[in-house]
């Protein structure tokens, strides 16, 4: 299967070159908005090979099997950029904003992940990005977290987008590991009859100050949404109709931060608080200008 996409995706690739239909960018758009809705969803993770200098000693992540109801909802929806908020229901009473995805049709402006809390600026080639779209992934405080370019295939019955992106470690691993800094991630997004699913064939690296990577062990990811009705999510549709202003300003800022074109680097903590931990504590009618000096603390 991974031969076959990957042939599959060098002839879409090569297609590029000759332009694409509107009626191909409309496939496209379609498949991304999708995966809005609400959705059973099982995570699922698992430690595949491990590579390290003292086996001995080595303690590999243990498999991971969890289970969640999710709301994705449609924030931004234009011709050439879409906002999709996720947001986990643990509870009618307790609504956890989750990440955030934004798609962008043949963009040129990148931020790739380099290690820590810092992200090196890209500006991509127009010619390289016909006919691609960019998903942007970002943390639950709207803070930068992976991005990437690719196009998306409709052929045979598959209907997919796949790229491979540097990546801070995810939030299930990064508080119980230190032994690697760099997450990369090979990522799948295929949409199903039932819904759609997150694949993911993900490298642990070790990065150093010159930018030489140590493979450390791999993990294999299987996010899998199975869609439902809409009304087994209303709890979270309510919580973002009374917070969505707050976090549109909170959106509105990064953008300020990510139109300087220029390498960003964050501050993890602040009197010991992550970014997420003020954003999260504020009331829903805080102002932008709070919002902001917060943001501007953590950005160095």
């Amino acid at each position: 299967m991974i031969t076959k996409r990957l042939y599959i995706s060098a002839i879409m690739a090569l297609t590029c070159s000759f332009g694409f239909s509107q009626d191909k960018k409309q496939q496209d758009i379609k498949s991304i908005k999708s995966m809005c809705g609400c959705y059973e969803v099982k995570f699922n993770f698992t430690e595949t090979f491990q590579y390290p200098k003292d086996s001995l000693t080595y303690k590999p992540s243990k498999t991971k099997h969890d289970y969640g109801l999710e709301w994705v909802e449609l924030v931004e929806d234009t011709p050439n950029k879409i906002v999709m908020q996720h947001l986990l229901i643990v509870s009618d009473k307790m609504i956890i904003k989750h990440w955030r995805q934004d798609w962008l049709y043949e963009n040129t402006d990148l931020y790739s992940f380099d290690k820590n809390t810092s992200w090196k600026y890209k500006k991509l080639d127009k010619k390289a990005v016909k006919g691609q779209w960019t998903q942007k992934v970002f943390q639950v405080d709207d803070s930068p977290r992976y991005e990437g370019s690719s196009t998306w295939v409709h052929v045979d019955g598959e209907d997919y987008w796949s790229n491979v992106a540097d990546a801070p470690l995810p939030r299930r691993e990064h508080t119980k590991r230190n032994d690697y800094n760099v997450l990369k991630r090979r990522n799948i997004h295929e949409i199903t009859k039932a819904g759609w699913i997150h694949e993911q064939d993900n490298a642990k690296l070790i990065r150093d100050d010159s930018g030489k990577d140590v493979l450390l062990a791999e993990e294999k990811g299987m996010d899998i949404y199975n869609k439902v009705p809409d009304i087994k999510c209303i709890a979270a549709q309510n919580w973002w109709k009374e917070n969505n202003a707050i976090w549109k300003n909170v959106r509105d800022k990064w953008q300020t931060v990510f139109d300087r074109h220029k390498d960003l680097n964050l501050e993890p903590n602040i009197d010991k608080k992550p970014l997420f931990m003020f954003l999260f504590d504020l009331k829903p009618d805080v102002s932008k200008a709070e919002t902001d000096a917060i943001i501007d603390k953590f950005v160095k």
